[in-house]
């Protein structure tokens, strides 16, 4: 009887299945690129998105639909993604900086990023729309012309979830 017993309570315990939950979560942050930024030429050796070199400053909107549960993590670039052949260093600064905002709310977010590298981060901490703008400089060599030819550059604009 024992044995029948622990037969049937065996038999019972082999069966199980498991059963698969899914869920599907959109980001209440989306990233836009307002204005693709151009590089000038302003010397020889020196390419700028300043408009005063003949640049065009790149421009991210970030929509935020929940406040304060996204950053937004902006770096700027420290190499060309496609260039002719460079032979020499390249010296690289950059920033970004709030370009305008949707609500006044949103004031602070210049006066309290946080920057480290090439990267600048703010606390996206009430809903609407901000945009902020970056500038990028590369410097060739020393007193080295830049080759011909076309040279890209790209900003990395995030979204990070709190």
């Amino acid at each position: 009887m024992k044995k029948l017993l622990a037969a049937l309570l065996v038999a019972g315990v082999v069966q199980a299945e498991d059963v698969p939950i899914v869920g599907n979560v959109q980001s209440k942050c989306v990233v836009t690129t307002d204005t693709a930024g151009v590089y000038g030429n302003p010397s020889a050796d020196e390419l700028s998105t300043a408009p005063a070199d003949g640049g065009k400053l790149p421009i991210v909107r970030y929509d935020v639909a929940s406040g304060g549960a996204y950053t937004a993590k902006i770096t700027t670039p420290t190499s060309f993604s496609s260039s002719p052949t460079l032979n020499d260093t390249v010296a690289w600064t950059g920033s970004t900086e709030v370009h305008e905002v949707s609500d006044a709310a949103m004031s602070d977010y210049e006066a309290n990023k946080v920057t480290y590298a090439a990267t600048t981060e703010y606390d996206l901490h009430t809903a609407g729309s901000a945009w902020f703008k970056m500038s990028s400089t590369a410097t060739y060599g020393y007193g080295k012309a830049f080759p011909g030819g076309t040279y890209r550059a790209v900003v990395v604009a995030e979204c990070i979830a709190n």
